[in-house]
């Protein structure tokens, strides 16, 4: 049964709706009305013949506030608005002082939320920006504030838009199901419940049960009850991170590996400013992340004479880890034998399955929980050991492919490089990739593109010879849930001409699909957003969505002032110099698309291809 819950001074509603057919339910508790023993006796079914409740952020919001009331069904609806707004203010303090665990949850939840980890701060989505992005008709918010004592009136579309959220909630599961299967699956394989973890959570989980298998313990027990082991530094002294068999006959290299080995830091994350090195025509840039180094802006084919080659270290990071027996202290050398087992049984796996992408995330994931003060795989040593050997190693990699007459490198990007070579050189090419292999123990896999567009280090599109493209940053639109799916247009069009060459006003004109068109931008609660007609501002929702068009208004966002200018509030332009037209309900979408924006837009992408 999926729900959402709605709460107010005076009011809480609960809409349900049945995930497979199309049955709903409305609840009431208000000065009008009071559904309490109907909701809890509803609760009673649900329990008995659903077993779970499905919702969006539920395990952290909803379900505490319908627990109160299942626990005490004299509970008003001014007592479950104040315990939301309790668990709302404790987020920054304590985000489990609400909590409800598990095993004291009277009917089980399922948190879509928690799964696509929209807990995470780098990916948190609201339901708004997801109803944005699966193409709503309407994606319109209350037209009445947080806090605001209603009328019967305001109640009765407070339910409407309560069910228009739990419909919203109903889609989102239809997107989620491969992942929900692979945790029920899961969990009924390891008799552990899995059903709200993320993929990376599931992976790390994961990892440590075979830990534990394998007789390493990852926690201690004690007064302050069970708590992680880790490996706490003070200071790291980054020549302890060097491998001793670097080196390098280029002196720029050379001096970066030399400068690493004088630094000594006391924090992994911003304590270390990068340092450039100009080799082979491109600023190669280090630091305690991944290195980058690209070119900007140009546009590459493959012909009888040139080639375009990708190579790629397979699984850089966990292979560096196997490989080099690099581990968390606290954790010893099993650490290593696990994390080769994980590996080996993702490899087992198609890519893009669920089991493929956990397992990749896992991999990854405990590489990135060594660098958390939080994790049980806490070790920055071997943080840096991982990072600052892979950005070695591939200096490496580059310096001896450049040994090729006439290559160009295109961009190297944390764990590969993209070069530009001769047809005639390709054997010297792979047998120096086959010597870097020997010397670090790695593996590299080999793509052939046939066009490369290439804007900078994190945007580019590439074709390979098998017709297969590859998109990186503002190419692509296939996008991640947590992300913006503004403008998708932009990016599809600038591929029919790059891949295609297609003409790109006559594609851009003929579109057929005009939500690829439409754009979001949200403003947060200190803010305010507005459009402006002939002179005159109209506050719009805090959420909009709109498309650039012919004879629309000016949009603008009103931010508070800086504390250099108290008294000032900020205006900033959106779709500075354009007009546009905002459409949170479709039947808005009257006025005719200004192709000229999209046009100058398209043209970013296309570099010199037209």
């Amino acid at each position: 049964m999926i729900y959402d819950i709605e709460t107010y001074p005076n009011c809480f509603t609960l809409a349900a709706v049945c995930k497979d057919a199309p049955f709903r339910w409305s609840f009431e508790i208000s000065d009008f009305k009071n559904d309490s023993i109907e909701l809890i006796e509803w609760l009673g079914w649900v329990h008995g013949e659903f077993g779970e409740m499905i919702g969006f952020n539920n395990v952290g919001f909803d379900y505490p506030v319908l627990h109160m009331l299942i626990k005490n069904p004299n509970t008003t609806a001014n007592q479950l608005y104040q315990k939301a707004m309790a668990i709302i203010y404790s987020q920054d303090r304590d985000k489990f002082e609400h909590m409800v665990f598990p095993s004291d949850r009277l009917i089980p939840q399922l948190d879509l939320y928690k799964i696509h980890h929209f807990d995470n701060k780098e990916r948190a989505t609201s339901l708004k920006a997801l109803e944005f992005n699966m193409r709503m008709s309407n994606i319109s918010d209350l037209p009445f504030p947080v806090g605001t004592i209603l009328n019967q009136e305001q109640i009765e579309k407070l339910k409407i838009y309560n069910a228009h959220d739990c419909t919203a909630t109903k889609l989102f599961y239809a997107e989620t199901l491969e992942q929900i299967d692979f945790r029920r699956s899961l969990t009924k394989k390891h008799g552990r419940d899995f059903m709200n973890h993320s993929n990376v959570k599931i992976g790390k989980e994961i990892f440590q049960m075979e830990l534990g298998k394998s007789g390493v313990s990852c926690y201690v027990y004690g007064d302050k009850g069970r708590q992680p082991k880790q490996t706490l530094r003070t200071s790291i002294n980054l020549a302890e991170c060097v491998p001793e068999w670097i080196s390098f006959n280029n002196t720029e290299f050379q001096r970066i590996c030399d400068w690493f080995k004088t630094q000594v830091i006391t924090d992994t994350k911003g304590s270390l400013k990068a340092v450039v090195a100009n080799v082979g025509g491109l600023d190669f840039i280090y630091g305690t992340g991944g290195l980058h180094a690209s070119v900007t802006n140009e546009f590459f084919q493959s012909d009888d004479e040139w080639m375009i080659v990708d190579i790629d270290v397979t699984s850089l990071y966990p292979s560096i880890a196997i490989e080099h027996n690099h581990f968390p202290e606290h954790l010893g050398i099993e650490f290593v034998n696990v994390y080769r087992r994980l590996r080996e049984q993702r490899i087992s796996f198609k890519k893009g399955t669920a089991e493929n992408d956990m397992l990749k995330l896992a991999l990854n994931g405990v590489y990135g929980a060594s660098n958390d003060a939080y994790s049980v795989f806490y070790d920055p040593l071997f943080t840096m050991k991982i990072t600052i050997a892979g950005q070695m190693m591939l200096s490496i990699l580059a310096e001896k492919i450049l040994n090729v007459p006439d290559l160009q490198l295109i961009q190297v990007n944390t764990d590969g490089i993209t070069s530009r070579l001769r047809r005639k050189d390709i054997r010297q090419f792979n047998a120096i990739c086959e010597t870097w292999e020997t010397l670090t123990s790695l593996k590299l896999e080999h793509v052939e593109y046939s066009k490369m567009a290439i804007r900078d280090v994190n945007s580019y599109i590439a074709v390979s010879i098998d017709g297969k493209v590859k998109r990186k940053g503002a190419y692509e639109y296939e996008l991640d849930w947590s992300k913006n799916f503004s403008a998708l247009v932009v990016a599809k069009v600038a591929e029919q001409v790059i891949v295609h060459n297609k003409p790109l006003m006559q594609t851009l004109t003929e579109w057929e699909d005009k939500l690829d068109f439409m754009g979001r931008v949200k403003v947060p609660r200190s803010s305010k957003l507005f459009i402006e007609v002939d002179g005159v501002d109209y506050q719009l929702e805090n959420m909009q969505r709109y498309y650039v068009a012919k004879g629309g208004g000016y949009l603008a966002k009103i931010m508070p002032p800086l504390a250099k200018a108290p008294e000032k509030w900020r205006r900033i332009g959106v779709e500075s110099g354009w007009t546009v037209c905002p459409c949170n309900n479709l039947e808005d979408a009257t006025l005719p698309i200004d192709y000229a924006y999209y046009q100058k837009e398209v043209e970013k992408l296309c570099l010199s291809v037209i």
